[in-house]
């Protein structure tokens, strides 16, 4: 095989680039830049990328094949930081709203449904019926 060759690139391809799906190409390509990178936005792109574009069944095989190649002391660590959830949420000092996206961002399924009703039917009517119309306009508008 030379590069003189007009079938030079045809012929150098990758049984994975060859035969792979394109969604798994993409999830390979954003853990490789994850992996290299090694930070906060790196790792939650692949998130993003991996959620859309792989299966339930998928994701789930690439997270018991990454806690596998832990340590059990290791994997309980991980899935205890992944799943403990937020704790309750602190007072507010400066901006309520940036600093409750905040504790929502790190917070578990559990509590964001207890906090969210919670915190809705602590609201006066009037307010209730505000933040009815809001999330209306919101999923309205997506």
């Amino acid at each position: 095989m030379s590069a003189l060759d007009p079938n030079f690139e045809q012929q150098r391809k990758s049984a994975m680039s060859a035969f792979a799906h394109d969604r798994h190409k993409r999830v390979a390509r954003t853990l490789g830049f994850a992996l290299t990178l090694h930070d906060g936005p790196a790792w939650a792109a692949f998130t993003a990328i991996a959620a859309a574009r792989l299966t339930v069944a998928e994701r789930a095989a690439m997270a018991g094949a990454a806690l596998l190649a832990l340590d059990p002391d290791e994997a309980e660590g991980v899935i205890q930081h992944l799943f403990t959830g937020a704790g309750y949420p602190l007072p507010a000092l400066l901006a309520p709203l940036p600093e409750a996206r905040i504790w929502a961002a790190a917070a578990n399924q559990s509590e964001l449904k207890a906090y969210a009703l919670a915190a809705f039917e602590a609201m006066p009517t009037r307010g209730q019926s505000a933040f009815c119309r809001h999330i209306t306009a919101e999923r309205r508008a997506t």
